[in-house]
C-alpha cells in the first residue's frame, strides 16, 4: 500500500480533529474515517490518537510540483552524497537550499 503525501496526510488529521470534536466516541469518529478516506480502522485510530495532541488544525503544505533541471554530473552527485550521508532526500536538499537562497533575496525579477 501507498503511502500518502504530507498534504493527504495534513488534511486527515484535520478531519480527525473535527471528527473528535463532533462526535461523542472515538469508535463512532473512527469508523467515518475509515468509510470516508477508505483507512483501515487501525489506521484511523492513529489518526485520531494523533490528532488528540494537536493544538489545532495542522497547516496543509504546498502541493508539490515535478520541476526539471539539468546540472552537470558532479553536482549531482555531490548532491547524492550529500543526502545519503544526511538521510535526506535530494527533494527535502534541493528545496531547502532554494528557500534559503530565495531568502535572501538574491532572487533576479
Amino acid at each position: 500500500m501507498a503511502r500518502c503525501s504530507d498534504r493527504e496526510r495534513a488534511t486527515r488529521l484535520n478531519t480527525a480533529l473535527a471528527l473528535i470534536q463532533d462526535h461523542e466516541s472515538l469508535s463512532a469518529a473512527a469508523a467515518v474515517l475509515v468509510k470516508k478516506y477508505r483507512l483501515s480502522k487501525r489506521q484511523a485510530y492513529r489518526y485520531l490518537e494523533e490528532a488528540q495532541v494537536q493544538e489545532g488544525p495542522v497547516p496543509l503544505p504546498d502541493r508539490k510540483v515535478t520541476f526539471t533541471v539539468k546540472l552537470s554530473h558532479g553536482v549531482v552527485e555531490a548532491l547524492r552524497k550529500h543526502a545519503r550521508m544526511k538521510g535526506r532526500s535530494l527533494s527535502e536538499l534541493v528545496t531547502q537550499a532554494l528557500e534559503a537562497w530565495l531568502a535572501k533575496g538574491r532572487g533576479r525579477g
